[in-house]
């Protein structure tokens, strides 16, 4: 199978953990199949098929001191920038799962986290941060229900 279409499945295979995450988080089927480490594996050895096909002497020596021209020439190869992209599939996907069970622990509403990360991971992962500091805000604010004695 050529990089091409192991690529444009990769994008596919990582939407049914997305769609769960957000659509359906609260389901036990969802919590089920976002607790298992095996699409992660998937990944990382599609990454690692990838990384192996885009590296040679030349850009292992490129990257072993990277310069922002260099790193520019290597994703310029396909095969380079199917490797970078199935790197960013890999985190994006386990800091949303991270954020997807932080919210199924503390029931803290996740969703437009997960979304964030979905297309600009570093921001779902802020946007968690900050609902999180803000829900502990509140919940430091509300009074203590007194006990009747």
């Amino acid at each position: 199978m050529d990089f091409s279409t192991l690529f444009d499945l990769s994008n596919l295979f990582v939407l049914p953990f997305w769609i769960l995450m957000i659509v359906v988080p609260q389901r036990q089927f969802s919590r089920r199949i976002l607790g298992s480490l095996i699409p992660f594996v998937v990944l990382v050895l599609l990454y690692l098929y990838f990384l192996s096909g885009s590296l040679n002497a030349e850009t292992a020596q490129a990257l072993s001191n990277p310069k922002l021209a260099d790193i520019a020439r290597f994703f310029s190869d396909e095969a380079a920038a199917a490797t970078g992209w199935t790197h960013f599939l890999v985190m994006d996907l386990f800091v949303g799962r991270w954020i997807y069970w932080e919210g199924q622990r503390t029931g803290i509403w996740t969703r437009h986290s997960i979304a964030l990360c979905l297309f600009a991971g570093p921001f779902g992962l802020l946007s968690h941060i900050v609902t999180q500091w803000i829900a502990t805000a509140i919940a430091a604010r509300k009074p203590e229900p007194q006990s009747a004695t």
